[in-house]
């Protein structure tokens, strides 16, 4: 079994590697090296996971997939951490798809931290796989157990699964995972963040031992080097462009405003901006549902991306989304992780994320690939301790903003830090992308 003095050796062998691949600029190795662009076909990946690839629009494998994809066809463990919009999902989804080949036994356990989660996963595995037979089923809780378990009696090749639900469907017999021959931990962190690793940890002893493990995590703290020890063997370890901060493409700064006043505020700053197309996220679906309401009364083409939404709904609002059928999509974080939705000019936080690396992966939704994007959060008082615990976690003050000539009611807010009773604007006359700011007068 691997340990940990082993895992800091291969994290230090590591760094020396990236030291010398950065002289060469790893996001241009292949032209360094005088290749040609590499395809999906040049790794062994079977014929049919290359087209299902293909027909997502997929051309070229991400730096994270390009790593991944042959050490994941070769057999071998590994542990892999990468910044968000990567391509994470399809580095494992893909391989597996092809080493699983045919129809078969339940062989491919994949553990998600939250239910918005596990439903991505699930579509992606499903849009890869759509020109195989494999099947590719979905448990998590919220809902009842009837269509699970009737699924699971179909058969299944692949599942997605939360902790929770997972160990009360093997409480109660409805499956076993004596034949599981791939298991994927993801988004590790935030398992040990909401306390699931005992739940991981029983789930991990009904498997067999002789199993291939991906263990993918943002960071690597003591636990999560713990359980990477006991559940892995000599796995080799990827890491891609990991980072606490926001892209350096992305201008990002808060928009302090009354609760009551969010939603005007969020239409005057649509009007007021050239974009391309705006990504605007709700903390729930209920508000989520809302908000796009409200977007489409006032005459926007507007998407919803939430788990409430069928896997054929989700599909379509992303590809309407990508094409530009809709300028708008509203989303919870089922969004903000691992899909990849390029070309997205402007992210919206209409509500502050709960968890402060929510953060970094929702405004990773624009500014990528070295293009520029602006990034936005409407903050109303309540959530100030939510912002401050972004900052503290990004390690850097992000910049308050009001907008020129909006009727806005008073928050504290508006009070400079350190000093009561008076109002001073934020801001002071900077004008940004289709913007006015400056000072209320």
């Amino acid at each position: 079994m691997f340990n940990l003095p082993a895992l800091k050796l291969a994290r230090e062998l590591h760094k020396q590697r990236v030291a010398i691949c950065n002289l060469f600029n790893l996001r241009k190795a292949h032209l360094c090296l005088k290749l040609s662009p590499v395809s999906f076909n040049h790794f062994g990946l079977s014929p049919e996971v290359v087209r299902g690839t293909q027909a997502m629009g997929f051309v070229e494998p991400t730096p994270i997939q390009l790593r991944a994809f042959p050490i994941v066809l070769a057999g071998k463990d590994l542990i892999g951490t990468a910044q968000t919009g990567t391509g994470k999902t399809a580095a494992f989804a893909l391989p597996i798809l092809t080493l699983l080949a045919k129809r078969g036994a339940f062989r491919c356990l994949v553990l998600e931290p939250t239910r918005e989660l596990a439903a991505q996963v699930e579509t992606a595995f499903r849009d890869y796989g759509r020109f195989t037979d494999l099947r590719v089923a979905l448990v998590h809780g919220g809902v009842g157990y009837g269509k699970q378990r009737e699924e699971l009696k179909r058969g299944v090749d692949v599942l997605v699964a939360t902790p929770g639900r997972l160990l009360d469907l093997l409480e109660q017999r409805a499956m076993s995972l004596k034949e599981i021959k791939i298991l994927v931990l993801d988004e590790v962190d935030r398992m040990l963040d909401m306390g699931f690793l005992p739940d991981v940890r029983r789930i991990v002893e009904k498997i067999p031992t002789n199993r291939q493990t991906l263990l993918f995590s943002a960071t690597l703290p003591p636990e999560i080097e713990r359980l990477a020890a006991w559940v892995l063997r000599d796995p080799v370890l990827v890491e891609i462009g990991v980072r606490r901060s926001p892209a350096e493409t992305v201008t990002h700064a808060v928009y302090p405003v009354a609760a009551e006043q969010k939603f005007d505020l969020l239409m005057a700053l649509l009007e007021r901006t050239n974009f391309d197309s705006v990504l605007i996220f709700c903390r729930t679906k209920v508000n989520a549902d809302r908000v796009a309401h409200s977007l489409k009364h006032a005459k926007h083409a507007v998407a919803v991306l939430h788990s409430n939404r069928t896997q054929r709904e989700r599909i379509e609002a992303l590809e309407g989304f990508k094409s530009g059928k809709y300028e708008v999509m509203v989303a919870t974080d089922i969004a903000s992780r691992g899909l990849d939705i390029a070309g997205v000019s402007h992210v919206i936080n209409y509500d502050v994320p709960e968890h402060p690396e929510d953060y970094v992966h929702r405004i990773g939704r624009t500014g990528r690939a070295q293009n520029v994007g602006d990034a936005f959060t409407l903050t109303s008082g309540q959530e100030l301790p939510a912002l401050q615990a972004i900052e503290h976690f990004i390690g850097q003050k992000i910049p308050r903003l009001k907008l020129e000539n909006f009727p806005y009611l008073y928050t504290a807010l508006f009070e400079p830090e350190g000093a009561a009773g008076r109002r001073r604007a934020v801001g002071g006359g900077r004008t940004h992308r289709g913007y006015s700011f400056g000072r209320r007068r």
